[in-house]
């Protein structure tokens, strides 16, 4: 076998070596599909077929792994950039109807759902004692803070402020799209920090989120 075969074998090694060595996922597969090409000039002059065959094999796979983190951290950073809307999530939810002056619900119930305002008001009122009012109207978000809250409890009551169509969703399927949804999870971490802020810079007239 020529030399310049044994040196690619080699350097092929150190490649797949150097796989083990990577904390993130798109160093390991770059280096891993590196190897590949390493391997296959390497099982090809040398006559080594096994070696061939099995990265063939590997070689596509490590391209389409490749080419699903770059897209999911492409995904990301499109979400970090995003808006907030979370309409998209509505066939992932279920629809309730609430009639004028309706409570949906209460402060100091468990909080295990998220809501999604379809149509009408909504306002939160009465947080720890104190008459603060805020309104929700068609497309926003609230009920969010609870299910992150340590006693996992509502911070305050919300009442149907006109006939009102909502969608929930439970606490399981946020968690769920949260891990497998990176658009998901940065519009949530947005939307809570936004939250946060408008409840410490503008004390008057936001009160904390439930």
């Amino acid at each position: 076998m020529p030399s310049w075969i044994e040196m690619v074998g080699y350097v092929a090694s150190i490649l797949v070596a150097s796989t083990f060595y990577m904390k993130t996922m798109l160093p390991l597969r770059s280096f891993a599909i590196a190897s590949n090409v390493a391997f296959l000039v390497y099982g090809y002059f040398g006559s080594l077929y096994p070696v061939l065959i099995l990265h063939l094999f590997l070689l596509p796979l490590n391209v389409i792994r490749y080419r699903q983190v770059t897209k999911l951290l492409r995904d990301v950073r499109e979400a970090a950039q995003g808006d907030l809307s979370l309409e998209w999530l509505i066939p992932y939810m279920r629809a309730e109807s609430y009639r004028k002056g309706s409570t949906i619900f209460a402060k100091g119930e468990p909080a295990d759902t998220m809501l999604y305002v379809h149509r009408g008001r909504i306002r939160i009122a009465d947080m720890d004692g104190v008459v603060q009012t805020k309104i929700f109207e068609r497309g926003s978000v609230f009920g969010e803070i609870g299910l992150f809250a340590p006693d996992r409890k509502r911070t305050a009551t919300a009442i149907a402020d006109e006939d009102t169509d909502v969608y929930s969703i439970d606490e399981d399927r946020i968690v769920e799209l949260y891990y497998q949804n990176p658009q998901f999870a940065f519009s949530l971490v947005k939307l809570i920090t936004r939250r946060l802020i408008e409840a410490t810079v503008v004390p008057s007239m936001q009160g904390r989120e439930v």
